[in-house]
């Protein structure tokens, strides 16, 4: 039986709607649906990640403003829900003040942050004390890589730029996120390197990862790749869909859909404080 964590779901999409780079994304890039821009409840959530075949989903949330709806989410579904905090770094400390409070009282797994919102790379010193941060307080971070949907800047989300900042945060869990397009041989390259170095492939249709990263997935890569759809970006069903019907080796499936999650950021958390 397949199982699966999905680490990006978006329950709240209906915000969005207002956001023009959004918009083109949904016109232009993903030529979606009108399901595109709308709300779930829990119980919706649920009842698609059952369908699914999904055990566990993460859904995304701004720290300085906790959404009591998003909160509710894994108050409702313990067993079902994680959060990852979206902080807006410019707000510096105080935005990860505001992850450290929600962490001590509800199940955040990571922190994430879409480089090209800033158009500032990842081995800026604004990132720091978000790496040091997760660190102290034993969460992963993700980080967007490849070229963004939305027509923004996108060089700053090469994964290149994560090379210094595994070199200097040794013990920080990061994740690439919406996988690593144009720059695929590069982010192979840097997981073989750095032992805490992974990617998820949300946003990134399973039956269009390239040749290349499905080779790495079956050999040097198999624990170091992780599944996500975006939903509703990427229908849920869909994606775990696709990634059933790719060749893999035994055993990968279970690794990418579930296991690497589950081993990454569902173990006992140890924070440092």
């Amino acid at each position: 039986m397949t199982r699966a964590i999905d680490l990006w779901v978006n329950p709240d999409m209906a915000r969005m709607a207002k956001t023009q780079f959004m918009v083109r994304v949904k016109e232009d890039y993903f030529k979606a649906n009108d399901d595109f821009f709308r709300d779930y409840s829990a119980e919706e959530l649920v009842e698609l990640m059952d369908e699914a075949g999904i055990a566990k989903s993460v859904i995304s949330m701004n720290p300085e403003k906790p959404s009591e709806r998003l909160l509710d989410f894994p108050k409702k579904f313990p067993e079902r829900f994680a959060l990852a905090l979206a902080p807006n770094l410019k707000h510096g400390m105080k935005a990860l003040w505001a992850i450290e409070d929600i962490a001590k009282d509800h199940p955040v797994v990571m922190a994430r942050v879409a480089p090209f919102l800033l158009d500032v790379p990842p081995n800026d010193a604004i990132y720091y004390p978000l790496y040091a941060k997760c660190i102290e307080l034993d969460i992963a971070c993700g980080i967007n890589t490849g070229l963004p949907g939305p027509p923004m800047p996108g060089e700053c989300q090469d994964p290149i730029h994560l090379d210094r900042v595994c070199f200097h945060f040794p013990q920080l869990k990061l994740i690439m996120q919406h996988g690593a397009d144009p720059w695929w041989g590069v982010a192979m390259r840097l997981m073989i390197k750095y032992k805490n170095l992974y990617l998820v492939t949300s946003a990134y249709a399973p039956k269009h990862l390239p040749d290349e990263f499905i080779h790495f997935m079956n050999t040097r890569g198999q624990n170091k790749v992780m599944f996500a759809s975006d939903h509703p970006v990427l229908p849920a069903k869909r994606c775990i869909d696709e990634a059933k019907a790719i060749d893999f080796r035994e055993g990968v499936l279970d690794k990418y859909l579930f296991e690497n999650a589950e081993r990454v950021l569902f173990g006992e958390r140890k924070p440092r404080y």
